[in-house]
């Protein structure tokens, strides 16, 4: 990966946004889209919608990206200025005690830093050390006094871990809110990519959405605002290749082996297909993930869209999810940027994504309709209107 590239990626990464506070890297997003996109809007939950109109008569396509990391939330501020907190999405009680983090006060240009404070073990009894800390009999410690703390931070303020971008090993990254930054990296740079290969044959919106941590609201909206043909959701998926992974139930999921396919009723068969297709005729290694129920991802909610949107998943491979050292493979993120691009190449007007009539079109002139063998047409038609 390039120095401009990585640098990118770790300012996203480094820019907090704890759900439901995505202004910040929001702001981030549409400096770097600007001078590549032909229209970027926000909607009304904050999510990020960035166009780059076709060249053609193609279906549009919508590449969406949570930009929202888990992180905690202030409930209580003691006298003593001691924070108590509550999850914002999937956070582990399990992983906080000790940890640094970034309190992000609304009476501080800065963010505060903070020590998730935990008794000393020569102070614990014995059979209460094998148990994990309730998140809410956890406190944070600003090292300040009471008085000050309730000038700076009012409940309802946001935490996130206090860590940044480190790259180590062989090809590898390690940071909290690769999940999902690392997809709303992916996205700009397919547009990117597209607007300097000659664009797709039909528009291509980069979506980076807000709350997929607390139920992908983000993609509720976008997906009903912009009301693409065909979308694909970005996401990370859970590395298998470390120790005490059950791999015969998990499924064989690598760092370094590629993009992640998923396959399952949460995904469009077509679109599954394309994407393979799409990844062998880049030379690209994949791996696939079965999916038998709906995903953790914005694809459960694009999918049922409206009357349903064509969707597929693709994901990179992460250890150690929701925790403050995730872990990706940076050869993963570029082969996905081209795994998408080419995807998105290939969308042409004969496209169909209607289960079994894939090889039964015709063009009458106004679309694309699949035609079963009762000559009934199952019109669908490209909409043409703006993103939102």
């Amino acid at each position: 990966m390039k120095k401009k590239q990585v640098k990118f990626l770790k300012r996203l990464l480094e820019t907090p946004s704890a759900t439901g506070t995505e202004i910040a890297v929001a702001s981030v997003l549409r400096e770097r889209l600007a001078g590549a996109a032909d229209e970027i809007r926000t909607d009304v939950m904050g999510s990020v919608h960035a166009r780059l109109a076709g060249r053609g008569d193609g279906p549009s396509f919508m590449l969406a990206a949570h930009m929202d990391e888990i992180g905690l939330m202030v409930t209580y501020i003691s006298d003593d200025g001691f924070l108590s907190v509550a999850a914002v999405g999937g956070v582990d009680a399990a992983i906080l005690p000790g940890l640094r983090v970034d309190v992000h006060a609304s009476n501080s240009l800065e963010p505060l830093r903070g020590i998730v404070g935990r008794k000393p073990i020569h102070l614990i009894a014995p059979d209460e050390r094998k148990s994990v800390t309730p998140i809410d009999k956890l406190v944070i410690d600003l090292g300040l006094p009471g008085k000050q703390v309730k000038k700076l931070v009012r409940v309802g303020d946001v935490i996130t871990f206090g860590v940044g971008f480190e790259r180590f090993g062989k090809g590898m990254a390690v940071s909290r809110a690769f999940d999902d930054k690392a997809g709303v990296w992916v996205a700009v740079r397919v547009l990117e990519t597209l607007a300097e290969a000659g664009r797709a044959p039909g528009d291509f919106i980069a979506a980076a959405t807000v709350q997929e941590e607390i139920g992908t609201r983000g993609a509720i909206t976008s997906a009903y605002g912009v009301n693409p043909d065909v979308a694909v959701a970005f996401d990370v998926t859970h590395a298998t290749d470390y120790p005490g992974i059950e791999k015969s139930k998990h499924g064989d999921i690598v760092c370094g082996g590629g993009p992640v396919i998923a396959r399952g009723p949460n995904i469009n068969p077509e679109v599954f297909e394309r994407l393979v297709t799409a990844a062998e005729a880049e030379g690209l290694p994949y791996q696939i993930e079965a999916e038998p129920s709906v995903t953790g991802t914005d694809a459960r909610s694009i999918q049922i869209t409206r009357a349903g949107i064509p969707t597929g998943l693709v994901s990179v491979a992460l250890r150690y999810m929701h925790t403050p050292t995730e872990v990706v493979c940076l050869d993963d993120m570029e082969a996905t940027v081209r795994l998408l691009a080419r995807f998105a190449q290939d969308l042409d007007k004969s496209a169909c994504f209607v289960p079994g009539m894939e090889d039964s079109i015709v063009d009458d002139g106004a679309g694309i309709a699949p035609i079963d063998e009762h000559e009934t047409a199952a019109q669908i038609q490209f909409d043409e209107t703006g993103v939102e």
